[in-house]
Order: C-alpha cells, then sequence, then structure tokens
C-alpha cells in the first residue's frame, strides 16, 4: 500500500509530492502504477498535442469558430474568423483568404509558443479544481514580471474566490 511523504518543492520549482511504497506490497486488485505515473502520462501526452499542431486543423477549427470580440449577436454583428477575414477576390469569382492566413499564421505560432503547463492542467483536473478568470501579474517596461493565476473547488462561494484573489494581491502589492 502506498503511503505518502510530506510536499516537498521539485528542482522546477513546483509542488511535488513523493509516493513510497513501504515493502512493494500489492494485491491482485491492486495496480503496478501509482496516480503520479497517470498523471505524468496524460501531461505527457498533453504536451505532445500542444507540440506541434496541424497548421490546416487550426484554419479549419478556426472557421466557423466565433470571433470573440465581435461574439454579440444581439445587433447581427457577430461574426466567425471566416465571415471576418474572408472577402471576395478581386474578380468577384472566387475567395481572397490572405487576411484568414495571416490570423492562422499568428493563431499556430501562439499555440506552438505556449508555456508548456500540462502538467499544472492534469493536476487541476485531477483534483476537481477549475480556473478563475481573474489574474495578478506585475507590469515592468519589458512585459510581465510575474503572473498569477488562480484554480478553486467548483463549490467555493464567489465572495471568498474574490476575497482570495483580493487578499493575495493586497499582500504582493505591500512588497512591490
Amino acid at each position: 500500500m502506498s503511503s505518502r511523504t510530506p510536499a516537498r518543492v521539485g528542482a522546477t520549482g513546483g509542488r511535488t509530492t513523493q509516493h513510497t511504497t513501504p515493502h512493494l506490497e500489492m494485491t491482485m486488485t491492486e495496480t503496478p502504477y501509482t496516480d503520479a505515473d497517470l498523471r505524468a502520462e496524460a501531461a505527457r501526452q498533453h504536451a505532445t498535442l500542444a507540440e506541434d499542431p496541424d497548421f490546416m486543423g487550426v484554419g479549419e477549427q478556426m472557421g466557423d469558430a466565433w470571433v470573440p470580440s465581435v461574439e454579440t449577436t444581439e445587433d447581427g454583428s457577430a461574426r466567425t474568423w471566416k465571415d471576418l477575414l474572408v472577402t471576395p477576390d478581386e474578380t468577384g469569382d472566387d475567395e481572397d483568404y490572405t487576411a484568414f492566413g495571416e490570423a492562422q499564421q499568428k493563431i499556430h505560432d501562439l499555440i506552438t509558443g505556449a508555456a508548456d503547463v500540462s502538467e499544472w492542467a492534469v493536476n487541476l483536473g485531477a483534483d476537481g479544481l477549475e480556473p478563475l478568470p481573474e489574474q495578478l501579474s506585475a507590469q515592468t517596461d519589458n512585459g510581465p514580471w510575474f503572473r498569477l493565476h488562480f484554480a478553486v473547488r467548483p463549490d467555493m462561494p464567489d465572495d471568498m474566490r474574490r476575497a482570495l484573489v483580493e487578499g493575495v494581491g493586497s499582500e504582493i502589492a505591500k512588497h512591490l
């Protein structure tokens, strides 16, 4: 049966836990792998999916997706990426995908340049936490100095969520 040792800070700076198995006791109903093994493999596969996204697949997914900044349908102005960026060509016989292709390339570059947070994402989901839209960021002349993202249990009351973010922000502000 596995036992847990106290949490420690790993070489990557992340909080990790160690699982030890005294005397490697296993019965027929136990598995030869740990929860940590499952999470590590899920994180590896998650990272692989984002490592080299299919360029054409990015465009296919964009086509019918709503552009968030013009998503409102109340006034009829909602547009998909294709609606927004694909125009008739000069002859009127075909469509010009130049602007769409430029946006597709920028999105592809954002995906391939994204930080690998696969382990975090897998662990948040496995622990039943959901990310909050709020984040804290300290800015410098050269961009963000740091950014904190929050994840909480779904049943955490809104006022407690707000207090968490505001409290952490207030404490950090004292030292900047």
